[in-house]
């Protein structure tokens, strides 16, 4: 099945705000779910919610909950920790925890950090919460990522693996999926047993802005997984022919948390009109040239940035001339519910890429986070973003990118008729319509005995209307 060929308007119903306790896995096999420490929290939270007897009762009845197969556990290798920022498979790997018992593998630690004082429990308001049946794995210190000797590093990567496959074991998991999100986790399909093996790509992983060929490893990995998923359609044109069981899964949005209307944060509202926005981490990929000329020329737009930098050097001049105008404004890094609330009040989306051969094949997260928001939206003319000229301003040159712009600004594109039509399309690509279709592929490569099991599990109408998570 070809996910994104058919894009239901049809999806699962937005979980009860972010009210439920995450389960921990620690140590050499042992299963710590609802730990102490995540008790003291749980305990907190609900002394703290005091007399919402409605959230209350929704958060009991949640937490009683189980996913819709049991008996099938997924073990997500992801390349980095469990953290408030998230990625696609943060997104990705909560929703399936509707459906199969999830446990998110955290990279071990080098030895050397591995050495340092305990830092595995973040702050709690750190971790945006997911389902019960998603269960975080922290590899044991002592049994640390090595370099060399190859042997010893590969026992050790066996240990963990084998380790977090018994959290689900113990969880009364019979049928295992390993879900790998990087070409460099190729070595656990040799490691221990599974039934299954999904391999999902998100990304370009050369990063190169120049195209090269798919690496050996990767190649490796695309030609043994039982199942791939690719995210932009450029990249499943490069690497979709290698493995037959290969389908679109394109980036998504969680609708509600940027459609929903909220108060402006305190510090966005103080920044005058019209606001041009951009919301996610500031990197080399942006055409940072481009910017500087758009506030350089249009000192009476406001230029807006809400993201973390990342550490790329080539881009530290021009966030520094960047900062200095008076019509731009850096706010910061921000959690991935904070994040949520400010496109909505922008007044135009912007995605200001460069053309080249990495950003060819991204799948911008943005895309639809700005279209659930209503407003207007402008970005570079990369291949991801094509098939919706109908919804997203493409200009090539800095005139054009002005001129985008000042249309996107006018009483046609903020219509209520257009707002309707931009967030109509974002509301199909809400997350859980799209883990709906991954979580179906997946119970297909398992046999007809999940496929009909999650079948019979109707595929309820997402509630899209304002007060649908508030409690």
């Amino acid at each position: 099945m070809r996910i994104g060929a058919r894009l239901s308007s049809q999806g699962i119903p937005h979980p009860v705000a972010s009210e439920f306790p995450l389960s921990f896995s620690y140590g050499l096999g042992d299963d710590l779910a609802y730990s102490s420490y995540s008790m003291k929290l749980i305990d907190s939270k609900l002394a703290a919610v005091g007399s919402k007897s409605r959230a209350r009762g929704a958060e009991q009845s949640f937490l009683a909950s189980a996913p819709l197969l049991p008996d099938v556990g997924v073990l997500a290798l992801v390349p980095d920790r469990w953290h408030w920022q998230w990625q696609p498979r943060h997104q990705v790997m909560t929703r399936l925890a509707r459906y199969f018992t999830v446990v998110w593998m955290n990279p071990a630690e080098y030895w050397r950090d591995s050495l340092r004082p305990n830092k595995f429990l973040a702050p709690r308001e750190e971790m945006p919460i997911p389902r019960p049946s998603f269960v975080i794995h922290t590899p044991s210190p002592f049994l640390p990522a090595l370099f060399s000797p190859r042997w010893l590093a590969q026992s050790f990567l066996r240990k963990r693996l084998e380790n977090a496959r018994q959290v689900l074991l113990g969880r009364g998991c019979k049928r295992i999926v390993l879900y790998l999100w990087r070409p460099d986790f190729a070595p656990a399909l040799d490691l221990i047993p599974f039934d299954l093996s999904c391999y999902h790509i998100d990304d370009e992983y050369s990063f190169s802005s120049v195209d090269i060929p798919i690496s050996e490893t990767e190649s490796y990995l695309l030609a043994r997984a039982d199942q791939v998923f690719i995210h932009s359609p450029a990249l499943l044109e490069k690497k979709g022919q290698i493995n037959l069981q290969t389908a679109f899964a394109p980036n998504g949005v969680d609708f509600l948390a940027y459609a929903r209307p909220v108060p402006e944060p305190a510090d966005i509202a103080g920044i005058p009109h019209p606001r041009i926005g951009y919301s996610g981490r500031l990197k080399k990929q942006l055409d940072w040239a481009l910017l500087l000329d758009l506030a350089a020329h249009h000192p009476e737009w406001f230029f807006v940035f809400v993201g973390a930098v990342n550490p790329h050097p080539e881009i530290a001049a021009y966030i520094d001339q960047l900062s200095r105008r008076p019509n731009v404004r850096f706010l910061g890094s921000k959690t991935v519910q904070e994040l949520a609330t400010y496109p909505q009040h922008f007044d135009v989306c912007v995605m200001p890429y460069l053309r080249d051969d990495y950003t060819k094949y991204i799948y911008p997260l943005k895309l639809h986070e700005y279209l659930a928001s209503g407003r207007p939206a402008v970005g570079t003319p990369i291949a991801s973003l094509e098939a919706f000229r109908d919804v997203v301003r493409l200009p090539e040159t800095q005139d054009q990118w002005s001129a985008a712009i000042a249309e996107s600004l006018g009483s046609a594109a903020n219509s209520n008729e257009q707002r309707m039509i931009r967030q109509a399309l974002a509301k199909k690509y809400d997350w859980e319509i799209l883990a709906r279709r991954i979580a179906e592929t997946m119970a297909s490569r398992l046999g007809p005995e999940y496929s009909s099991r999650i079948a019979r599990e109707p595929a309820c109408e997402v509630d899209f209307s304002p007060d649908a998570s508030r409690t």
